[in-house]
């Protein structure tokens, strides 16, 4: 049972978090699931609910008391490491509001562990994959949807959310777009000539009233299109390919940035592009391209053979 004060103070840092920093809600669940869990494990750690004072009480011991309680229920590194990032990022706040230290929480390592790398499709295989799209419905403008919504994933580099979250205001689509991705983090996307033509072809098919005020991408009932219609589409056109699991509509995104890093494209463009708020998840792209040229020079050279 997590103390009544204390369940204030998660309510307000929760509360904090949207207002300051425009975290979206599926993030604000995730960090009170996060944060939640300690307390509740601080409650049954020391015995009894823990108000406030108790909670600037808790010490290193209690950390890794913590961590090797959450690793015991086969939590992975990764995940361990964004729960407390969460818990630091709680205690920050309490401890400014209520000016206690708070070094024992914030000096709290985090599980080292191997960082996922994006993987993207070649350039033939991202264009075999959208073409294909077109084949995956006999209703015209279902495959024109799917192939606009796939195209504007490549196109601009954007996220799916991002794409479905697009309104027909944006209509007749212009050769940017102002993008509100994580956070509410604003930023202006070029949109390819293909893009464009990809949507204006949809868009002349497409038997729903489009209103400025309604979603873009429409399901065949006319509802707003779901991110799993365009995940289902997709691994059908890549099971027809022989492309890999790993050909989701979010490796579009990743296929975009790594294509443009490949044409010399500079790594701060490409973060603006992407929305990414710190370079260092953008450089992971650097990663992707140092290991395919690794593969090319284990393979072409003598002795690599």
């Amino acid at each position: 049972m997590i103390s009544p004060a204390a369940r204030d103070a998660l309510q307000g840092w929760l509360d904090a978090q949207k207002a300051l920093k425009g975290a979206a809600d599926n993030t604000l669940e995730a960090y009170g699931r996060d944060v939640g869990g300690f307390l509740a494990f601080v409650t049954e750690h020391k015995g009894e609910a823990q108000g406030l004072s108790a909670l600037a009480r808790v010490g290193v011991a209690d950390m890794r008391s913590w961590m090797a309680f959450t690793r015991g229920k086969d939590v992975g590194a990764r995940s361990l490491a964004r729960k407390l990032s969460a818990v630091k990022s709680f205690y920050r706040w309490l401890s400014e509001r209520e000016g206690f230290d708070a070094t024992a929480v914030l000096s709290a390592r985090a599980p080292k562990f191997q960082r996922k790398l994006p993987r993207p499709l070649a350039p033939d295989a991202a264009q075999d994959l959208i073409e294909t799209l077109e084949m995956q419905s006999e209703n015209p403008w279902v495959a024109a949807r799917d192939q606009a919504v796939v195209t504007l994933l490549y196109g601009c580099g954007l996220r799916i959310s991002e794409a479905l979250g697009l309104r027909a205001d944006v209509l007749p689509m212009a050769e940017a777009l102002r993008i509100t991705g994580k956070g509410g983090k604003e930023r202006i996307v070029p949109v390819i000539a293909p893009a464009r033509a990809a949507v204006e072809q949809y868009v002349r098919l497409c038997p729903h009233d489009l209103t400025p005020d309604r979603p873009l991408f429409r399901g065949v009932r006319g509802g707003a299109l779901s991110p799993r219609a365009v995940q289902k589409v997709t691994q059908a056109a890549r099971t027809q390919l022989g492309l890999p699991a790993s050909a989701t509509p979010h490796a579009m995104r990743h296929s975009f940035a790594t294509h443009l890093l490949n044409a010399g494209g500079d790594l701060r463009a490409i973060q603006e592009l992407l929305g990414h708020a710190s370079l260092s998840t953008t450089q992971a792209y650097t990663a992707v391209d140092s290991a395919r040229l690794m593969d090319v020079y284990r393979n072409a050279h003598p002795k690599g053979r």
